[in-house]
């Protein structure tokens, strides 16, 4: 079984909250889209045995490797993330009196918009040079966190085959595939993070030196097995 699960990095997490502080140009208010509101689980009905619901991001972001690492994390990389704040801090205050100038000349009308796409272009280019940097800043973190998350995931199909066998389910969709369920029937959560748990009680923090992610791994494998064989026969 191939797991399916898409675990957001720390490292972009992190920088969107430290860029997020950025001035930004001022630009047409548009109302935000209301969020959709969650199905409502219908009432009575019989229920369908060997069918049952989980969702894999909901299990590894609330095992407790997961959660464990995540604070460690905090002490672990206290360094990278205070570096990180001090720089996004310093990228505030750099690019804040750019935009400011950008927001005044366009209201006042009297600058050539040749001018303010000069102004617009350089503060956009200081934006994705300071994202580079922090992100350059907290990749140990980054890397952690993956690191943390695929030995989590490495557990995980035989966590969901344990759970699946013990409530025997033989047939597991994710939430994203139903429009109501009927309660907590069909909800498998909680038994395959039991499993989990078992399965993993604590995951190393700090990836051994020079560990890459899976998916980078499978790329460098792959560009390897499609370079032609060199030497002689």
């Amino acid at each position: 079984m191939k797991t399916l699960s898409k675990t957001v990095t720390a490292v972009a997490a992190l920088t969107l909250a430290l860029i997020a502080g950025q001035p930004a140009f001022a630009a047409k208010k548009e109302a935000a889209p209301a969020a959709a509101a969650a199905p409502a689980a219908a009432d009575g009905g019989a229920v369908i045995p060997g069918l049952g619901v989980a969702s894999f991001d909901a299990i590894i972001a609330n095992s407790n490797a997961f959660k464990a690492a995540e604070t460690q994390r905090q002490t672990t990389y206290k360094a990278q993330y205070d570096q990180a704040k001090s720089r996004s801090d310093a990228l505030n205050a750099q690019i804040k009196p750019l935009v400011d100038k950008f927001n005044a000349d366009r209201a006042g009308g009297k600058v050539a918009d040749a001018q303010l796409q000069q102004q617009a272009v350089a503060v956009q280019q200081l934006q994705e040079s300071g994202r580079a940097e922090l992100q350059r800043i907290l990749q140990p973190v980054s890397l952690s966190q993956a690191y943390v998350t695929e030995q989590i995931e490495d557990k995980l199909n035989d966590a969901v085959k344990a759970g699946m066998r013990k409530r025997r389910v033989s047939i597991l969709i994710s939430p994203d595939a139903i429009l109501a369920v009927n309660g907590g029937a069909y909800n498998l959560n909680q038994d395959i993070l039991n499993e989990l748990n078992t399965l993993l009680p604590a995951a190393q923090l700090v990836p051994p030196a020079g560990w890459v992610p899976r998916q980078q791994r499978e790329q460098q494998a792959q560009q390897q097995a499609q370079q032609p064989a060199t030497g002689g026969r």
